[in-house]
């Protein structure tokens, strides 16, 4: 496993929008056709750190892998499985439990954002989810992850694990240091009704996201009464600061047209956000309507999905299962 392997997951919560799109699912498919070993799970474990109902985890899942295919992750180029069928990465989180401090996950943020004031009734797991994301990634000797601002963190402690394992019981190098691949115009997607928070599918409207499910119609009305401000659009990147929702309307094309924030300031520079907003609806038009037809599609084929599923969970066992024996070895478990 000395050459590179990108590992990511994604939690299965169903519907996914423009801002899992840009800032992950398109990177995938570019990735996979780099000449690079690349393995993505659906995180069904991550996802019960908040209660689910059990059908409606099922149902996300399957959606999730639908629109994983439907991007263009192919199962010939990519392993895609779902973490529960894969039992090292359970078994590896427990040893991980035991390497990390207390003192590391007490610093994560994330936990006491999603925890907030009533963090004594929060769930275990959610406390220690980050042991578990570092034993997803380990247990395949990923070398690069894929990941947005807000899991930077949780690779770092990924990486502290990793070095404190190898030097606990002094095996040099058998953890590799992940690397983070953070890339792209527009790799943090804003509210189209608040550029000041994320893109996401807990906002109560329905206007703050472009759904991959959206029809041409949605798309275009949740376009045109996106917020923008009363202002031109500016010709250098320096006059989009305090002005977050142009910003990430000029980062959304820009991303799409895959050009740089400078080339797309120049495009529309002086004119209104009419223009930007009809070529932005064009644009995104072009690129979600075969996704949106081939999701349709693909949520018929159930079986199918469910198969893709298997296959990956098989090939992510094949890799992961020998990591795994030899960490057991190297902490002293009996054979």
């Amino acid at each position: 496993m000395d050459s590179k392997l990108v590992f990511s997951g994604v939690q299965p919560t169903g519907n996914l929008h423009l801002g899992n799109y840009l800032g992950a699912v398109k990177r995938f498919v570019e990735l996979q056709d780099a000449d690079t070993m690349c393995i993505y799970c659906l995180v069904d474990l991550h996802a019960i750190t908040n209660w689910q109902d059990p059908k409606e985890l099922r149902r996300n899942t399957i959606e999730v892998t639908a629109a994983f295919l439907a991007c263009g992750l192919r199962q010939e180029n990519s392993i895609i499985f779902n973490q529960s069928q894969v039992s090292t990465h359970t078994e590896l989180a427990w040893i991980f439990n035991c390497v990390a401090r207390i003192g590391w996950l007490n610093r994560m943020t994330q936990f006491k954002e999603k925890a907030g004031k009533n963090r004594e009734n929060a769930s275990l797991g959610l406390y220690c989810y980050p042991t578990l994301m570092a034993a997803d990634i380990l247990a395949y000797h990923a070398t690069h992850v894929p990941v947005g601002e807000d899991q930077k963190q949780h690779l770092e402690l990924t990486r502290d694990i990793a070095m404190k394992f190898n030097n606990d019981f002094k095996t040099p190098g058998f953890f590799p240091i992940p690397e983070p691949i953070i890339e792209g115009t527009a790799t943090r997607i804003m509210s189209l009704r608040d550029g000041t928070k994320k893109m996401s599918k807990s906002e109560a409207s329905e206007m703050s996201r472009i759904n991959l499910t959206d029809d041409s119609d949605s798309i275009r009305k949740k376009i045109q009464k996106a917020k923008t401000d009363p202002f031109e659009i500016p010709s250098v990147k320096e006059e989009l600061v305090n002005r977050p929702e142009a910003e990430n309307l000029l980062g959304i094309y820009a991303t799409l047209a895959n050009q740089s924030i400078e080339k797309t300031l120049e495009q529309f520079s002086g004119s209104d956000f009419k223009k930007l907003k009809d070529e932005l609806s064009d644009i995104l038009i072009s690129e979600l309507d075969p996704i949106n037809k081939e999701i349709k599609k693909l949520l018929n084929e159930e079986t199918y999905i469910v198969e893709i599923l298997r296959m990956g969970s098989e090939e992510a066992d094949h890799i992961s299962r020998p990591i795994l024996q030899k960490t057991r070895e190297i902490v002293g478990f009996l054979k």
